[in-house]
């Protein structure tokens, strides 16, 4: 995947530094929604010469192409993770961290009840749910 990553950025004129390379690597292989932090972390133990603005810098170019998106957490701060390809939400551990998208959210009612009570034109949605995956579950009954 990470491949295809480095293709459409060098398309849209962006350099392949080694710290954008190693940004890339670990975001599109994450099977985790990850901070800045985080990646920053991971990034220094392949290349200890990368910084936190080119971090920030890297997925500020990955979202804009589309290729992440933003994660909102219940702590409040923001993590990133590869991008869904369709129109997809998202399920989040909040233990381990792990995510995954489904589809079928049938909000179209209370979309077109809150355009109507508001006003609003509403062109988009974004759902998250936040619970306890099945593996982290299945650890919790086994200590209980």
């Amino acid at each position: 995947m990470h491949q295809d990553w480095f293709t459409t950025l060098a398309q849209y004129g962006y350099r392949l530094t080694g710290s954008r390379k190693a940004v890339v690597e670990i975001i599109s292989s994450s099977t985790q929604a990850l901070t800045p932090i985080e990646i920053y972390e991971r990034a220094r133990k392949v290349n200890d010469e990368i910084g936190l603005v080119s971090v920030y810098r890297t997925l500020e170019k990955l979202e804009e192409l589309k290729l992440i998106q933003r994660v909102h957490q219940p702590a409040g701060c923001q993590a990133f993770m590869v991008a869904s390809r369709e129109h997809q939400h998202l399920l989040l551990c909040s233990q381990c961290g792990e995510i995954r998208f489904f589809e079928g959210d049938d909000l179209g009612s209370l979309i077109h009840t809150i355009a109507k009570k508001t006003g609003f034109e509403i062109n988009d949605h974004w759902l998250q749910l936040f619970g306890v995956c099945q593996k982290c579950k299945t650890g919790q009954e086994a200590g209980a």
